[in-house]
């Protein structure tokens, strides 16, 4: 029968099958992605972000979540312009974050 609605697939993540080690290898890389307090301010100043969906502040969220691929469609955009360098409260060096997150995690499917 129809009712009207369907169930979708649950999106739990089980953090205990999540490895942990590229997330560690990007914290030795650059340790400022453990500075970022997800403000937002980079998101909000991204001149990508108006036309596509952008944001280091989702993409690190993912990462630290386990959701490789879907923080690689974050930064897919990236110009790296920098103007989120510049607005951000931690001073935290998003173009070399950006960078280093895309070399570890560049091979995920």
């Amino acid at each position: 029968m129809d009712f009207g609605f369907s169930l979708s697939p649950s999106s739990r993540i089980d953090l205990d099958l999540f490895d942990r080690e590229r997330f560690r290898q990007l914290t030795e890389l650059e340790p400022d992605v453990l500075k970022c307090m997800a403000c937002g301010s980079c998101t909000a100043t991204c001149t990508a972000g108006k036309f596509a969906k952008n944001s280091l502040r989702s993409a690190i969220l993912c990462l630290q979540n386990g959701q490789q691929a879907q923080a690689l469609e974050y930064l897919k955009p990236c110009m790296l312009c920098g103007k989120c360098f510049m607005v951000c409260p931690r001073g935290i060096n998003t173009r070399h974050l950006i960078l280093s997150i895309l070399k570890i995690y560049g091979d995920t499917k």
